[in-house]
């Protein structure tokens, strides 16, 4: 492989960043010090805390914390970090911490802790909704007012200004200017505390879905990244894509799918796999700002692609009341259909413009990339097997973490070592343990009851921890250096920052739900919004669409889907359209933002990578991602889409829509599939284009659902006009004299 395409990608630091401010270079302090071994300690105590919430190990003997106190233990724990960790200003040091951030730091670590001890009182005592003490309310004055710089300062001005007047709407909310929006208003004392101490604002459900499911993912990812699994995924896209025609660009597509199923995180994504993918698409024939364009469209679907879909979709899963393995499972077909769909788009590209792939003897061989990494696909096979046959989806990520540290000290160096020895009599004590309760084994595999499972879990996991504890201090005196002490230290710090900036803007947002929650708005809201669309199903879609993408703008993709689950979600679903398809076409939409301008902050990214300019990526990026923006109006107008059916329907329909995408790629960028270049057809070439792309899109469409007409309708009007089209295309074509590249 070449110098460029080999160039190496560090992945010690998969922190993800998910504010706007990802557009340009994000300003974050590295502490150092007493401040990193704090967080790093506190990280542990994170970590810890959950896992005996989650598992109900009872650590604190004669005393079981209710579920608000631990949401505020881990607002105590990570919260005051944000003012450490993101400066208050442009003009702030990123190297020295101000006095004022430390002040921030020990009061909102005061009043968490304060809160925390109150908490259980307030919940017998109903003081969220009237007669809290004024110790309590002063308080929550502060919190209130620091949620919304810890917002500001992981997500920007844009995302404070647009969450922090409605955390306010309360106060005024009898106003009759407001319309449609006019609720119960509440006194600024209530709705302190209400903000403070229900679970239906500041404990609500983002920061419930973060204690419950989106640590234990976020640690597993972190650890895939800095055991090297980026590295894997590239490779192993490079082995399997990189000779076919435009198979830089294919391999761009396959790897940011891989690394992004494992992260959730849009511009992380552009920032790993872009650094290896743009200079090589650029070398082989891709123009800069088409080569960032891919990239930038690649890595947004990071965000849809299960097993690991970042924080946003853990929401939906609270929201719904669902299992996050249904959101999962939901989230299948759109992610297939999306990168189908950018796939065709950049194989057209590529045959149009006659871009060929890369030697077989420049890419790493995909024996020894299996050789080196197949670790890191049995645990995600292990992962995915916990969260779909299992259920349970609080103790996965933690089984499948454990599990990938032990294997990969059992592969480090790639040489057999007296480390590697220590872990195989782990892993044979491991197997004994298993055998010795097999009765619960057999009972686990045949139904997986929930005693039985968490019996041999259990069974497995403490050899397992105990060989790796073992092994991290064999390496310490043997001096190896992967995954040592100091190894697990930076990945305790790396997972810190994520959970700093994660807690920053889902506790924020939390205040944004009890806003409406307190007011009662909602289900008023939603008559109005269908009385605006005069019931029309279709209007009410577009204007849900046209609303994401606006907020998507200027908001995260989790606080732009928070806001329209509240405000647009319910008025869909009073429209008969079902829950999952709603909920899933407003977090599509809102993650549509990132490669559409004036924003489009993972198209900014990916265009400094290449050298391009910003703009005109982020337009190529619209274009490269036509097809993509239909995609959520299919899963929505018939839910089979979305695993909400009948499955053989969902198989048909995933077909028909391939085949549909297929011709509108083709027509798009000007290169049909099985019938060749579109400029051979002459004066007719626009005109047939613009045929095969309607067919094309009528194909793709799904019948049945709130749809009026049946799925052979859909499919009788797409041959009428695919069919003599397409043939009156490939005669042209195939007469037509050959266009010069």
């Amino acid at each position: 492989m070449s110098d460029t395409a080999r160039a190496k990608v560090v992945f010690d630091d998969p922190h993800v960043h998910t504010g706007p401010a990802e557009a340009e270079t994000m300003r974050v302090r590295t502490l150092q010090g007493p401040w990193r071994w704090a967080l790093i300690v506190l990280t542990g105590l994170t970590i810890f805390l959950c896992i005996n919430q989650q598992f109900a190990l009872r650590f604190f003997v004669g005393y079981t914390p209710l579920n608000t106190e631990y949401f505020y233990l881990l607002i105590l724990c990570m919260l005051p970090f944000t003012f450490l960790i993101f400066p208050g200003s442009e003009k702030a040091s990123v190297e020295k911490i101000a006095w004022y951030d430390i002040v921030l730091f020990v009061l909102t670590a005061a009043a968490a802790g304060y809160l925390m001890t109150v908490i259980r009182k307030a919940a017998e005592l109903g003081w969220e909704f009237g007669g809290a003490p004024d110790t309590i309310i002063w308080v929550g004055y502060y919190m209130w007012f620091v949620l919304m710089e810890a917002l500001r300062r992981t997500g920007g001005w844009s995302l404070m200004l647009s969450v922090g007047p409605f955390t306010l709407y309360p106060l005024f909310a009898d106003a009759d200017w407001l319309g449609p929006l006019r609720g119960h208003q509440s006194s600024l004392s209530d709705s302190t505390a209400y903000h403070v101490l229900s679970t239906e604002s500041l404990l609500g459900i983002p920061v419930q879905a973060f204690a419950d499911t989106v640590i234990g993912f976020l640690i597993f990812g972190t650890a895939l990244m800095m055991t090297g699994a980026g590295k894997f995924f590239i490779n192993l896209s490079f082995a399997l894509c990189g000779t076919f025609r435009g198979g830089a660009a294919k391999v761009c597509i396959f790897a940011s799918g891989l690394l992004g199923m494992m992260s959730g995180s849009i511009v992380s994504n552009v920032l790993t796999a872009g650094t290896m993918t743009i200079p090589v698409m650029k070398r082989t024939g891709f123009r800069a700002s088409y080569a960032g364009a891919i990239e930038a469209c690649a890595s947004t679907g990071a965000v849809l692609a299960p097993p690991v879909m970042g924080a946003t979709a853990f929401v939906m899963a609270q929201f719904l009341n669902v299992t996050y393995a249904e959101v999962a499972m939901a989230a299948i077909i759109p992610a297939l259909l999306y990168y189908a769909g950018l796939f065709m788009q950049v194989d057209s590209y590529a045959a149009r413009h006659n871009l060929q792939g890369l030697p077989r003897a420049e890419l790493p061989s995909m024996v020894e990339t299996f050789k080196d990494g197949w670790f890191y696909a049995f645990v995600i096979v292990v992962l995915i097997v916990l969260l779909l046959y299992f259920k349970r989806e609080s103790h996965a990520p933690f089984y499948a973490t454990a599990l990938l540290l032990v294997l990969a000290q059992w592969e480090q160096a790639g040489r057999w070592t007296m480390a590697n020895t220590i872990n195989l009599i782990a892993a044979i004590a491991a197997t004994a343990a298993l055998t010795l309760g097999g009765e619960n084994v057999a009972k686990a595999l045949v139904a997986p009851d929930e005693a039985a499972f968490d019996a041999w879990m259990n069974a497995l996991l403490m050899p397992m921890l105990g060989g790796m504890l073992l092994l991290v201090a064999l390496n310490e005196i043997w001096g190896e250096k992967r995954l040592s002490g100091q190894w697990y230290l930076k990945f305790l710090e790396v997972n810190g920052r994520t959970f700093v900036e994660l807690i920053g803007i889902l506790a924020g947002c939390g205040l944004l739900i009890g806003a409406f929650s307190l007011t009662g708005v909602v289900s008023s809201l939603a008559n109005d919004l269908l009385t605006i669309a005069g019931s029309n199903i279709l209007m009410l879609l577009a204007m849900c669409a046209i609303t994401s993408l606006i907020l998507g703008l200027g908001l995260t993709t989790t606080a732009c889907y928070i806001f329209l689950a509240i405000l647009v979600g319910p008025a869909l679903e009073k429209a008969g359209l079902n829950r999952m398809s709603v909920h899933m076409f407003i977090f599509y939409w809102g993650m549509l933002s990132s490669i559409t301008p004036p924003v489009a902050i993972a198209s900014f990214a990916a265009a400094g990578i290449a050298g391009a300019p910003a703009m005109r990526t982020g337009w190529e990026s619209m274009w490269v991602g036509s097809i993509i923006y239909f995609i959520p109006f299919f899963f929505v107008l018939n839910p089979a889409l979305v695993m909400q059916g009948d499955g053989l329907e969902a198989i048909y329909l995933t077909v028909t829509a391939l085949i549909g995408t297929l011709f509108v790629c083709g027509a798009i960028q000007g290169y049909q599939a099985f019938i060749g270049d579109m400029r051979r057809a002459g004066a007719l070439e626009w005109p047939l284009r613009v045929m095969l792309g309607l067919g094309g899109l009528l194909l793709a469409t799904p019948g049945g659902g709130i749809m009026p007409f049946s799925n052979a309708t859909m499919e009788l009007a797409a041959l009428v006009a695919l069919v003599p089209t397409a043939l009156v295309a490939f005669l042209l074509v195939k007469r037509g004299a050959p266009v010069a590249v």
